[in-house]
Formats: C-alpha cells, sequence, structure tokens
C-alpha cells in the first residue's frame, strides 16, 4: 500500500504514465532514488499487475518486456486472488513435460509467455489466450529487439553499464531467446485444442497461398482471373498443393515478364502465339534464384505445362480475360533428359548405413533407415501414424505408407531392423500423446510418429540435416564439405537391388509406389551388367551366344518391352537349331530357315544339330550338282558356309573348328 501511494502521488493521472518514457515508466529513472536504486515507481509493480488483471487496465508490451514478473502465477504471490486459474496453469505445466520439454524449462518458458499476455490482455482467463495474440506478441518482440536504445534499456533492467549489455547482436539473441517461450507456449496451446494454428519457429503466421502472388503493379484484370484459377484448382483439389504452387510460379513468372517487356498486356485474353513464341525464348535465359544458373530443364518443362494447362482449362470453362484456347502443345515444353537411376555402389551404401546407425537423434535414424529399407517417398514418412506398422500372417513387419504422390495407400514388407526402430518411434509418440493433426493430402486428423515436443517435425529437420550428418560421418563428402550424394539415392538403390535380386515389374511397382511398370522398368535395364549377366545365364546356360541377335543383347540394345517378352516367352521361341527373337509386335516370321535373320540366336548346345545340319547341306548339295540345278547348289552352298561360321563363332577349344574341318575334307 506504501508502493501504492507513492506512486499515485507521483502519477495522479495514470495516462500520464503511460505517456512518460519507458524508463521513467519503468522506474529507473525521474525522480529522487532509493536504497534499491531505483524511483518510488519501480515497486508499484504489484498495483499495475492488480490494475491489469482486476481492473482491466492492460500493460504495453515495451514496458514488460523491462520488468520481471517471476512470481505472478505463486499462490504467495496472491495470483488465485487476481483470478488466476494456478490449477490450470500446474496442468498445462505437466502437459508441456508429457511433451518432452524438461521440468525447468517449462516452468521458464510458461511462466514468462503466459504472464506477460494476461497482463497485456488485461484478462487473467488463460483460456482466452487466442493464436492472434501469440503472433502479436512475437512481432512486439522482434520489434523490441531491433530498438536503438535496447542496450540501454537491457542495462537499467540488470543494472549494469550499458556496453556490458551490448554485444554482437544482442537484440537479436534477446529476440530469439524470447520468441522461443512463445513458440514453447503455441506448441502447448495448440496440443490442448486452444489454437488451431499448427506451431512454426519464430511464431509466424503461415503465408497463405495467394499472397505475394503477383507485383503490386499487376494490371487488376490478370490478377483477377490468374487468382480465381489458382484459387479454384486448390479448393476443388484438382491437384495437391505442391503442383498448385508450380503452376502459381509458372504463372507469376510469365506475368512479370508481360509487365517488364509488354506493359500495353492488360488482360490475358491479349495473350496470343507470337507472345507465347518469344516468352519461350526467354525462359532459358532467366537464372535461378537459388542457383543463379539457367532454370533447369525440368523447372522449365512444369511451368510451361502449367500455362498451357490454365489456356485449355479456362477456355474450356468459358472464362473471360483469357486466351479462350490452347496456345501450346506438349511439343513446347523441353524434353527431359531420361537417366539411369542414380544407385549407391556396395562400399558407399555400408559406409552409410554404418553412419546412420550411430546417428544420435533417434528420429532421424529411424526415418532414414525407413527411406533404405521401404524405398518409400520422403514426405510419405514424414507422415507416416501410429496404426502404421504391423505384421504378415508368418510374422513378417508389414508397413502401411500413408496416400502420397501415387494418390493411394499401399502395404510393403519392411525389413527387421527398420521395424524395431519404427515401433520405438511410435511407443515414444503415443507416450506424448500430442493431438492428431489434420493430414493436407487426405483431409482426415491423423496421429503422426515423427513428433517432437508436440509439433510435426519438418523434412529439413528429418531428412537433409540427418542425412547431411551421415554422409560426413561415412566420408561421403567433397573438398568443401559438401555431401556427394543424395538422400533419395535410397530409394534408388532398393529399386535397383530389387531389380538384380529378381523381383518382378508388379513387385517393384507396389513397393516403390509407381503407377506406370514403365516407371520401374528403368530398374530392369539389360544394360545394367549384373542384369545382363543374368539374362546370359537364364538364355545360354553359361555358354556362348552367336547369331545376329547375341550382338544386340550383350550391347544392351534391346528396350525394355523386348527383355521383359523374353523373361516370359524365351522357352516358346526355341526352333531346330536356336532361337527366334521375334517379337509378336513385328509380325509372323517369313523365313523358312532363320540362320540369317537379324533375330535368330543359337547356344553351344545345339552345336551337334548344327553339324548335322551341315552334313545334310553337304548331301543336298551334290543331289543338286546330280540333277544339275545351279541355283539349289549355291543356296545350299550359302547355308554351310552361315552354318560354319555359326560353328566357328561357337568354338572355345578348337574341337568344333576340327570336327568342321573333317567335314569340308568329306
Amino acid at each position: 500500500m506504501a508502493a501504492y501511494r507513492r506512486f499515485v502521488q507521483a502519477w495522479p493521472d495514470l495516462e500520464d504514465w503511460f505517456r512518460a518514457p519507458l524508463l521513467v515508466r519503468a522506474g529507473f529513472t525521474g525522480g529522487p532514488l532509493r536504497a534499491t536504486g531505483r524511483t518510488g515507481t519501480f515497486d508499484a509493480s504489484g498495483y499495475l499487475v492488480y490494475l491489469a488483471l482486476v481492473h482491466g487496465i492492460g500493460l504495453d508490451y515495451e514496458f514488460l518486456f523491462v520488468r520481471k514478473y517471476a512470481r505472478l502465477f505463486s499462490v504467495q504471490a496472491g495470483g488465485k486472488g487476481l483470478g488466476v486459474d494456478l490449477d490450470l496453469f500446474a496442468a498445462r505445466m505437466t502437459r508441456l513435460t508429457e511433451l518432452g520439454y524438461g521440468t525447468k524449462s517449462s516452468h521458464s518458458n510458461l511462466t514468462w509467455a503466459t504472464g506477460r499476455l494476461l497482463l497485456h490482455r488485461g484478462d487473467p482467463d488463460i483460456t482466452a489466450i487466442s493464436a492472434d495474440d501469440l503472433f502479436h506478441m512475437a512481432e512486439q518482440i522482434r520489434s523490441f529487439g531491433q530498438r536503438e536504445d535496447f542496450a540501454q534499456l537491457r542495462a537499467a533492467l540488470y543494472q549494469k553499464s550499458p556496453w556490458q549489455m551490448t554485444g554482437d547482436n544482442a537484440g537479436e539473441r534477446f529476440a530469439r531467446a524470447h520468441l522461443a517461450k512463445i513458440h514453447c507456449l503455441h506448441v502447448l496451446l495448440f496440443n490442448v485444442g486452444q489454437v488451431t494454428d499448427p506451431p512454426i519457429t519464430g511464431t509466424r503466421r503461415r503465408a497463405s497461398w495467394e499472397e505475394n502472388l503477383l507485383p503490386e503493379l499487376c494490371p487488376p484484370r490478370i490478377r483477377a482471373v490468374v487468382e480465381r484459377y489458382l484459387l479454384t484448382r486448390l479448393e476443388a483439389q484438382f491437384d495437391r498443393p505442391q503442383t498448385v504452387r508450380i503452376a502459381r510460379e509458372g504463372l507469376r513468372r510469365l506475368v512479370n515478364w508481360l509487365g517488364r517487356e509488354h506493359p500495353d498486356i492488360t488482360s490475358m485474353a491479349q495473350l496470343d502465339r507470337a507472345l507465347i513464341e518469344e516468352y519461350l525464348r526467354w525462359l532459358p535465359t532467366y537464372p535461378s534464384q537459388n542457383t543463379g544458373q539457367p532454370l533447369h530443364v525440368t523447372t522449365r518443362k512444369h511451368e510451361i505445362n502449367a500455362i498451357a494447362a490454365f489456356c485449355r482449362d479456362t477456355g474450356i470453362w468459358g472464362w473471360d480475360d483469357v486466351p479462350g484456347r490452347p496456345l501450346l502443345t506438349t511439343r513446347d515444353a523441353p524434353r527431359r533428359q531420361e537417366t539411369i537411376p542414380r544407385y549407391l555402389p556396395r562400399h558407399e551404401l555400408d559406409a552409410l548405413m554404418t553412419a546412420i546407425e550411430g546417428l544420435a537423434d533417434p528420429l532421424q535414424r529411424t526415418a532414414l533407415l525407413l527411406l533404405r529399407w521401404s524405398g518409400a517417398r520422403r514426405d510419405e514418412i514424414r507422415r507416416l501414424t501410429w496404426d502404421c506398422l504391423d505384421t504378415y500372417a508368418s510374422g513378417h513387419p508389414r508397413l502401411r505408407i500413408p496416400v502420397g504422390k501415387g494418390h493411394s495407400e499401399r502395404l510393403i514388407p519392411l525389413h527387421a531392423d527398420a521395424a524395431v526402430a519404427l515401433q520405438e518411434t511410435i511407443n515414444q509418440a503415443k507416450a506424448m500423446k500430442a493431438v492428431a493433426r489434420r493430414d493436407p493430402t487426405t483431409g482426415r486428423c491423423e496421429n503422426y510418429i515423427f513428433v517432437r515436443k508436440g509439433k510435426l517435425l519438418s523434412s529439413a529437420t528429418l531428412f537433409d540435416d540427418a542425412f547431411e550428418k551421415a554422409c560426413t560421418a561415412a566420408g561421403l563428402v567433397d573438398s568443401k564439405g559438401t555431401r556427394t550424394v543424395s538422400a533419395h539415392r535410397l530409394r534408388h538403390t532398393l529399386g535397383t537391388q530389387l531389380a538384380e535380386g529378381g523381383a518382378r515389374i508388379q513387385t517393384i511397382m507396389t513397393i516403390l509406389g509407381h503407377k506406370s511398370a514403365s516407371m520401374s522398368m528403368i530398374y530392369s535395364r539389360i544394360s545394367d551388367p549384373v542384369v545382363r549377366r543374368q539374362y546370359e545365364e537364364a538364355l545360354a546356360s553359361g555358354n556362348r551366344i552367336a547369331g545376329p541377335a547375341a550382338e544386340a543383347l550383350m550391347n544392351g540394345r534391346l528396350d525394355d518391352e523386348s527383355v521383359h517378352w523374353l523373361q516370359t516367352n524365351f522357352l516358346k521361341t526355341e526352333l531346330e537349331l536356336g532361337h527366334c527373337l521375334r517379337l509378336p509386335a513385328e509380325g509372323p516370321c517369313e523365313c523358312e530357315l532363320m540362320l540369317s535373320c537379324p533375330k535368330f540366336l543359337t547356344t553351344s548346345e545345339y552345336a551337334p544339330r548344327l553339324k548335322a545340319r551341315l552334313e545334310r547341306e553337304e548331301e543336298l548339295v551334290i543331289d543338286a550338282e546330280v540333277h544339275g540345278w545351279p541355283r539349289e547348289v549355291e543356296r545350299h552352298q550359302a547355308t554351310q558356309r552361315r552354318i560354319k561360321q555359326l560353328l566357328n563363332d561357337l568354338d572355345e577349344d578348337g574341337i568344333l573348328t576340327k570336327s568342321v574341318s573333317s567335314i569340308d575334307d568329306a
């Protein structure tokens, strides 16, 4: 009460106190100093708390940031008498520790953030704090850390010289430390269902998809139709959000180019083929904002396809202010180079797996093990739920991969090592009891497993950071310390190993989530050395092969369709002296004897038949000479020469050559 009387005497009008300089209001200067080194105003802190929580007079954040309120939620300080629900506060503390925060940090973070929010709102009701309150307070923290007099304010609070409070980035360190407290409160309120905005580091609002869509000077008619188009695709769920984002980038780049090069264009209806061709010539010269290099061919392809889709869709829908007709075709998009999957060699894979097993973070270790043994995409692994793991009837682990890029769930077998790690992660997530989140792909509320302190981990934390550590430990870095392999190569490695192990295309498709066989066939190309060797063993049982088709087979010039047909129909192609590799699509064979046909192939096991046929051809030559048929003589002699050449090609130790010579002598 004495402090209250001194405060009222110094500030008979409360509005004068609110208008005074911050150091004066806080009691650091502006009056006679007491033994504590502060003015009488400093001791009126309890009265100001009373005004805020009982009479609803909210205090401004800059004042709250230079004062301490460590005892606001204690019974001894009268918190309960001020209307604060101390039992609820204690329950919130317990819930925060369940989410993985330490007891000490939970108390510190919750006391600092909640107390100042209540005092600013002028309301002791903890359950009334909203997401808007959190975002506003976070902005005030950032602004306070950027004040020019920040060092002086903090020095006065801690009764130190200003030079002791400066240091490098003192304001940034203040903002970072206290934003972490707000973030902690945001995590808590999200997990108890008080706010619905998911917490993100820095406590900022998630930018909506339409923010900064087009430049400020964009013609209104262009802006309206582009935003309407993207919103239609997003709300109707025609595409995944990632696809809509790519469409947005493509249309934004086109609109920006029109604004620079053709400012007279005020409506998309003015677009014609000539303008589009000019844009297509300019696009390859545009530098990427990330690398500074020209846009990658894949980026250009996606953006050109997005513009083509805009012209086509809006024309079909009958919209105004649009081209109303297709202006691009598939031939306008650059061709993407087809490459062989970049699997990891055995020595690199072994070193990498050893490094992954040594990761200290159990969530990162589990995520990379799943990437190695399931072949799932990163977003699919990140969105795994509590019920993702079970077993087949035999007891072998089975993984349920959620709906992702392929728009369908799938069940696949899982390696035991990955299953053990995954089960531990599931148990940890269940113990945390984090709130279920709405899945952006399925629209259902799901209980995710890759959660820490109530937050779903980002792909960067779960994979990029983890893979960086693993590559460094495995020595898979260049001279600059940059990793030389990507995490996606683990998926390629699994696909390659499945193909080399003899897995069917349907199996590879199911495990990797491919929608078409052509995507999985790339892992079974005959040009791969291991696969080619297996084909040699399957075709010739270890013997040498000969014939026009042998060269194409050995050099890997058969396409994927041919390889797949041969896998299942090779035994059906057997002829008298070898095999015919003519495919059904090529029509019926017109040859009576396929010794010179490019589809003919034979092996050393047919050598006895070839020698018998050679002897038979000799008899036919003699018979033709007796009858005076020179053309028949010529034909049979040509067949003899071809059979001799095949026998020579099959000869490994000269035995066949001697046999052929004996036939010639005869």
